[in-house]
């Protein structure tokens, strides 16, 4: 999802379309919260 939103936003740069540069600054940021913060809690139990 990072490397979308990265390739989305230098496309829209380049382009100058706003509305990819918003959609890829967006996936850019959801990208990483959701690498940072773990989902489902980070304890692994392994019986």
């Amino acid at each position: 999802m990072v490397v979308l939103g990265l390739i989305l936003l230098i496309i829209g740069l380049v382009a100058s379309i706003s509305i990819l540069t918003t959609i890829g600054a967006i996936l850019l940021v959801v990208g990483l919260i959701l690498n940072l913060v773990p989902i489902g809690g980070s304890k692994r139990r392994v019986y």
